[in-house]
């Protein structure tokens, strides 16, 4: 049976998490083995990445365990709270802990970005404007600007799971500002992949959601092209970007069109 299986993507998620895996399931190609690992995190349950670092090292290792081929510590807040350092210790705690590559959330939003060439980013999210501020903070350290977006103000998952693909698209629609490269949908519990097609056709413009960007990029990391189209423009394109182990040379790539 495993002779049918071309890649195994494992994912490190908030316990409350209640989308990324009929997400996933939805768009990874059929070949491709999606299996998650869950964290109390989050929410009532937040715990601040450093303290966080030996439960992300054992759920790395029941992954490995399972033959996974990447590794992800897929929390879009919990990945940017702590800025490039502290993903980069998560990426470290991480690649100590097994041979498979390793990658957060952050690393495959930013690849994404830099493929699809967005520098001036509106970002949307679910957050209170605390969270919300973190990942704004995180996204210009990489050398990105963020002109325009809101944040719902939600106070966990599951009010997070209500905003509708609808509210979404309007959302964005209404309020990117003309001179945004893309939009960002930032959170995986969102329900924003299946509005990719329709917003980046309004807005003639692309679009990153967390669960599309490290679908793709897990998928690369794999050696994985396939096309989805459902998800627009960022896998109809090919990428030859870093094995997703270091996101500081992603952040010099992309300051570097600055």
């Amino acid at each position: 049976m495993d002779s049918a299986v071309r890649a195994r993507v494992g994912l490190i998620i908030p316990s409350s998490n209640r989308l990324t895996e009929p997400q996933m399931q939805r768009w990874a190609p059929e070949d491709v083995r999606v299996h998650t690992t869950r964290l109390r995190m989050t929410g009532a349950n937040h715990v601040p990445l450093a303290e966080l670092m030996p439960r992300v090292v054992e759920a790395t290792l029941a992954l490995a365990d399972a033959k996974c081929d990447v590794i992800v510590f897929h929390c879009t807040a919990a990945s940017m709270e702590a800025g490039l350092s502290g993903e980069r210790s998560v990426l470290q705690a991480m690649a100590g802990a097994t041979t498979a590559k390793v990658a957060t959330t952050a690393t495959g939003a930013l690849a994404a970005l830099h493929a699809l060439g967005i520098h001036r980013i509106a970002l949307f999210s679910p957050y209170v404007s605390d969270t919300h501020a973190h990942e704004v903070a995180f996204v210009r350290e990489a050398g990105l600007e963020v002109v325009g977006g809101s944040c719902l103000g939600l106070s966990g998952g599951d009010d997070y799971i209500q905003v509708t693909p609808e509210h979404w698209l309007q959302l964005a629609i209404n309020e990117t500002p003309p001179d945004a490269d893309g939009v960002f949908l930032s959170c995986t519990n969102i329900r924003a992949p299946e509005i990719i097609r329709e917003l980046e056709s309004s807005l003639d413009r692309p679009v990153v959601t967390s669960n599309q960007a490290v679908l793709w990029y897990a998928l690369r990391a794999c050696g994985i092209s396939a096309p989805v189209e459902e998800l627009g423009r960022l896998f109809q394109i090919e990428w030859n970007g870093n094995n997703g182990t270091d996101t500081t040379k992603i952040s010099r790539a992309v300051t570097s069109r600055s």
